[in-house]
């Protein structure tokens, strides 16, 4: 959520930071609106002070046995006048509210110009993508002649954009899933929430999800929303709080199931786990004071590098362009891993500082040291990483030629000690 007061400051800078997502100017649309907002305002204080005169005049001439008729039909009238003002007053405020939530957050200067994800810029790489010296297979196929990823079962069960796993297959993501979060809490300081999979809509409200993508999300019919991804309730347990800043950083980390409509998604990534409706993922959230965001975020980044590194997997980070950066997000940078089967690199992680922009809807400030001033917070979320993906490529940089898939060394203790899933014909 943007501060209108900003954009009376300057307008054609907030002007310039839309047209950098490819967005039309707003901001003399919005100051029209804020014009007359606070014309309005102006004019219902004005009233109410001549309101309050003449009820202090009636009641001195009732007191002196005048007659105060005339008088208090002036201030009945008054009365009538000021209630449509404060209509008039609520009703703008709410037209510029309605507007400013729906624009997303002012880039970060870094954020390199382009329309989508062409203009996005690798900035580092793990690993080299290794010829494993026969034809790899995709994860779906792997799993499918391994008979532990069954998708047609699935399919019977709840439609498509959903799997099944069984036996070892069904071991290893929980494996991943429990790996991630105790590395992350016991080794990167991030302290381990239960969140409800279920919110109210000023949770999603509050993280921006709610009102411009209702149709990414599942709603029940009693109002609540399934999470997109744990950082919806993360994020929010500070709402409308006045934290001290002595409680900043806040690192707050989850595994949870998440639940995502894919509606912009027909056709796309339809074989396979890469992109489902319900799937796992542990995700990362930061608390910071505004000065220390930017470190926070290059921090958070580097704990999700660690999980890939640990797998044993080729990575790369990928600084998103102003076309290619969501829309609570003022600078993001994505983790992709490369997939054998597919010969491409595909994201398993995003990590984003969002600034004020989260805290401004979610009404959560801090108290500075000093203990006088109160300032919104910063928030930061990432994927610690998506279990699923992580699944994926551990499937398809790790399979052998026979079929069968080496497990990396971090997950035996997970595994119950097994260093391999065999390969079908093996199992049997």
């Amino acid at each position: 959520m943007h501060d209108i007061r900003a954009v009376r400051a300057d307008p054609a800078a907030f002007d310039a930071a839309l047209a950098r997502r490819g967005l039309p100017a707003s901001a003399a649309a919005l100051l029209a609106l804020d014009a007359g907002r606070r014309a309005a305002q102006t004019a219902l204080q004005e009233m109410q002070t001549r309101r309050n005169a003449l009820s202090k005049q009636v009641g001195e001439l009732r007191r002196s046995g005048a007659d105060g008729a005339k008088t208090a039909a002036e201030a009945a009238a008054l009365r009538g006048e000021t209630e449509i003002l404060e209509g008039r007053a609520a009703g703008l405020e709410a037209e510029i509210r309605k507007t400013l939530e729906r624009l997303p957050n002012v880039l970060d200067p870094e954020v390199p110009d382009g329309p989508d994800e062409s203009a996005n810029v690798v900035q580092k790489q793990v690993g080299r993508p290794r010829d494993l010296g026969f034809q790899p297979r995709q994860h779906f196929e792997l799993g499918e002649a391994l008979g532990m990823m069954d998708f047609a079962a699935a399919a019977r069960l709840a439609g498509s954009r959903f799997v099944v796993l069984r036996g070892p297959l069904a071991r290893l993501e929980r494996a991943l899933g429990q790996f991630m979060i105790d590395l992350h809490t016991r080794e990167h300081g991030y302290e381990e929430i239960f969140v409800p999979l279920l919110v109210n809509a000023a949770a999603v409200y509050g993280t921006g999800q709610l009102p411009k993508f209702a149709e990414d999300l599942f709603a029940t019919t009693d109002g609540r929303w399934l999470i997109p991804t744990a950082e919806v309730p993360l994020t929010n347990l500070p709402a409308g709080e006045i934290l001290e800043q002595k409680r900043l950083p806040m690192r707050l980390a989850a595994l949870s199931d998440c639940f995502r409509s894919e509606a912009g998604a027909a056709g796309r990534d339809t074989r396979g786990m890469l992109r489902q409706h319900q799937f796992r993922k542990v995700e990362l959230v930061s608390i910071t004071p505004p000065d220390a965001s930017a470190a926070e975020h290059e921090r958070m980044t580097e704990c999700a590098e660690r999980v890939l590194a640990a797998l044993e997997v080729p990575f790369r980070r990928v600084l998103l362009s102003a076309g290619d950066t969501g829309f609570a997000a003022a600078k993001t940078y994505d983790l992709e891993v490369w997939l054998p089967g597919q010969q491409g690199w595909r994201e398993i992680s995003s990590c984003s500082n969002c600034r004020d922009f989260q805290a401004r809807r979610m009404h959560a400030r801090f108290r500075s040291a000093e203990g006088k001033a109160v300032a919104f917070v910063h928030t930061l979320n990432g994927s610690g990483v998506a279990v699923g993906r992580a699944l994926i490529a551990v499937l398809e940089n790790h399979q052998q030629a026979d079929g069968s898939v080496l497990i990396p060394s971090v997950l035996w203790p997970y595994m119950g000690g097994m260093e391999r899933i065999p390969a079908g014909l093996e199992r049997h």
